[in-house]
């Protein structure tokens, strides 16, 4: 299982419309990424004559993906914040 490590920054800001503040800018950072390692399921994919073994993760959806193959995303930190730098 690939696990990826993200921080996510939202700049929100007042308008007539929204007055209670809304994002309008937001900002994924990949802090880490912790690779799973090599395909346990690889998948045999024929074209006429021609036979090649790809990775599940090529082929298949991600509920019947290798644990190996298989992407976790994880939220370190959400920081919310106005245009001029203060926490919201």
């Amino acid at each position: 299982m690939t696990i990826v490590i993200v921080d996510i920054e939202h700049v929100t800001h007042t308008c007539p419309v929204y007055p209670d503040g809304h994002p309008y800018d937001i900002r994924r950072t990949v802090v880490d990424v912790i690779p799973g390692g090599p395909c346990r399921a690889p998948v045999t994919v024929r074209c006429g004559e021609q036979t090649t073994l790809i990775p599940c993760h090529r082929h298949e959806p991600a509920k019947r993906q290798c644990g190996a193959c298989r992407v976790i995303v994880t939220e370190r930190t959400i920081t919310t914040r106005t245009p001029d730098g203060n926490a919201a």
